[in-house]
């Protein structure tokens, strides 16, 4: 039997990392324009079971749960508690550790959240893995390289290229992927982020 006790307190440490999710214009207007996008291309259904993997201030849950859909949220601290206040179920656990069956979600969304990932392969392996055959897999992450410097914050452990993140959701096992660049301007330059769409076989 392996000893994973190094990991264990490596992953307890990072959670001193942690901080409230910003908000702001460019949150609100991607979560307005991706949930509905998300909806009518893949046909999502009323009631679909929705992970929300980190899901912040909620705005992504109010989205969902306005569009008649079931969502639950992955969250810590005030935040979490700021959602389960608004009637949501929030379960503290870690991304990469996911305690939820196989094939359980028809939508798992994932914003700003893969950068915080010490092993974004197998993390994203899990999301995989609790996604139903057919379920849609959404993330959004932060570019590298840009004048905001996403790769110095001391919790991304993981901002990748575009072409870095594409071909580890490829090898995960998604077939058809949808890429974009979402650019927009900071108080100190231009910044970008990464979004990806796939629907598992």
């Amino acid at each position: 039997m392996r000893d994973f006790s190094r990991l264990d307190a490596f992953l307890d440490q990072r959670l001193d990392d942690i901080y409230p999710e910003p908000t702001g214009n460019v949150s609100e207007i991607v979560i307005e324009k991706m949930v509905p996008d998300i909806i009518s291309h893949y046909g999502i259904q009323t009631g679909a079971k929705v992970l929300d993997v980190g899901c912040g201030n909620g705005l992504a849950l109010q989205a969902f749960r306005l569009a008649g859909c079931d969502p639950i949220g992955i969250g810590f601290g005030k935040e979490a508690q700021m959602c389960r206040d608004e009637g949501f179920e929030i379960i503290e656990q870690d991304m990469s550790f996911l305690d939820f069956p196989e094939q359980k979600f028809d939508v798992v969304w994932c914003r700003h959240v893969l950068e915080h990932s010490i092993i974004p392969f197998f993390t994203l392996s899990e999301m995989f893995r609790i996604l139903k055959p057919g379920g849609v897999f959404y993330m959004e992450v932060p570019s590298p390289g840009t004048s905001s410097k996403h790769e110095t914050n001391p919790n991304h452990y993981s901002v990748l290229t575009q072409e870095m993140w594409l071909s580890l959701i490829q090898r995960i096992g998604y077939r058809v992927v949808r890429s974009n660049k979402f650019l927009f301007k900071t108080p100190v330059g231009e910044d970008a982020y990464f979004l990806f769409d796939s629907q598992k076989p």
